[in-house]
């Protein structure tokens, strides 16, 4: 009974204190938002927005009935470019809807949100507002965290040790390791293996490889042809002053330098929540070598959230710490629901492995399977005499409905998870199937339809609403 009381009169000074702070302020929340490669991001963003404004169909949304309005804000920084959101929503609900085009830069959106009050004061206080930033950039970049805590010659080691096994990177790692790095430095050459370099990396995102960096060399804007981005790893060596080898090191830490640690510092460091979107999925589809690279992607990225764990993080984060971290596993409208579960289960077991890899500790961090906005209906399909639970939509290339049954995702995430630490070059008893689905035809009344994109929300912001 005394605990019981002790708890409800912590409970009441906590919203006192939360009552009192909105009469003197409105607080902001700034949520980031990135994805790995081919996850959704734009389309996360924008129906988070859409739904939100319209809160229909977020019925997981605890607060949502207490929220009596949200609104567009104009755009809080003056130095961000505002985030599309209009063209994008017009893009995914307009007569022949298809996917926006993906994000090549940082920008920014903000959201208010009018809360009736509630609690001892509520009737004194009247409603409060909190505001919503959501900050959007690209997953390349968020893979150069992972730069600041390794040299030159650690990250040529890891970089050049994954080409033999990816027929895209033949070319590049024939030319590095015909090159001398104790030679003298010949801006030719040099610009010659970042271009080679650089081919690899686009060849790598457009096969689904998740280890892409350094992220300017695929969004380079007014960078490029820059000395920060005219490096590539070449193999150890003994190199003097002046070489090639010793060059690309300096260029290398000058991108970490002038590149990496001012975007995290003006952008990274000022965010509290943090959503990462990931397509396991297509890392399934890509077999097993695909998959144990996102995994070691994610703990790479789980690692970097730590402050103090890089002493370059230390002082651009100056002890901030991201409180709340979701990595959200994407396109589960491409499953039956009976799936969910499944992969739900997989991003969960590959978060787990980040987490204890990293030593992670202080954030509340979730998995989830989700799909901002759902492409597809389900049925049941007759095959040989089984029923298999499938999906139906319209395929990206030919706008024919199409029905796809992506394979069975096993029960224990481990069947996938240790072939793919083993090095497996192919699943040995599964298929799984992947097919580029388009946005549905009649999707703008009431908020577009998702599968647990309010649960999303209910983790990311809830407590805050």
């Amino acid at each position: 009974m005394f605990s019981s009381l002790t708890s409800g009169i912590s409970r009441q000074f906590g919203e006192i204190g939360a009552q009192l702070s909105s009469l003197v302020m409105e607080p902001t929340l700034r949520l980031g938002v990135t994805g790995l490669s081919r996850a959704g991001k734009t389309v996360f963003i924008t129906s988070l927005i859409a739904n939100l404004l319209e809160r229909s169909r977020m019925g997981q949304l605890k607060a949502g009935g207490r929220i009596e309005a949200v609104y567009l804000q104009p755009q809080p920084d003056d130095t961000l470019p505002r985030f599309g959101f209009e063209d994008h929503l017009a893009a995914l609900t307009g007569d022949a809807p298809h996917w926006p085009e993906s994000t090549r830069a940082v920008s920014e959106l903000r959201l208010s949100f009018r809360i009736a009050p509630y609690g001892m004061l509520g009737g004194l206080t009247g409603p409060r507002v909190l505001h919503l930033d959501i900050v959007d950039y690209p997953g390349e970049w968020l893979l150069d965290l992972a730069l600041l805590d390794k040299s030159y010659m650690q990250w040529s080691e890891e970089v050049l040790s994954r080409l033999p096994q990816r027929a895209m990177g033949a070319e590049y790692l024939a030319q590095a390791r015909a090159e001398d790095g104790a030679r003298a430095l010949d801006e030719v050459r040099a610009t010659a293996l970042a271009a080679s370099f650089t081919q690899y990396l686009h060849a790598a995102r457009a096969a689904g490889w998740s280890d892409c960096s350094p992220g300017r060399f695929l969004l380079p804007g007014d960078l490029a042809g820059s000395p920060a981005l005219t490096f590539a790893p070449l193999p150890p060596s003994d190199a003097p002053r002046g070489s090639m080898a010793r060059e690309m090191a300096r260029r290398y830490e000058a991108y970490k330098r002038r590149v990496v640690q001012p975007f995290f510092r003006d952008h990274f460091a000022k965010i509290d929540r943090q959503i990462v979107l990931v397509d396991v999925l297509g890392a399934i589809h890509q077999g097993p070598r695909a998959l144990e690279d996102l995994r070691r992607t994610m703990a790479d990225i789980l690692g970097a959230f730590k402050p103090g764990r890089s002493r370059f993080l230390s002082q651009i984060l100056g002890g901030k710490r991201v409180e709340k971290i979701l990595f959200a596993a994407t396109k589960a409208d491409h499953l039956h629901h009976i799936q969910h579960a499944a992969l739900t289960g997989i991003m969960q077991a590959m978060l787990r492995e980040a987490m204890s890899r990293a030593d992670f500790a202080g954030a509340d961090t979730a998995a989830m399977s989700i799909a901002a906005l759902r492409c597809t209906v389900e049925e049941m399909l007759s095959q040989n005499g089984e029923i298999l639970p499938a999906v139906r939509g319209r395929q990206a290339e030919t706008g024919k409905q199409v029905a796809l049954y992506a394979g069975e995702l096993p029960a224990d995430p481990m069947r996938l998870l240790s072939p793919a630490r083993q090095g497996a070059a192919a699943w040995l008893d599964a298929d799984f199937g992947m097919m580029q689905f388009a946005p549905a035809v009649g999707n703008s009344a009431g908020g577009l339809p998702h599968i647990r994109l309010d649960r999303a929300a209910e983790f990311l912001i809830g407590d805050r609403l």
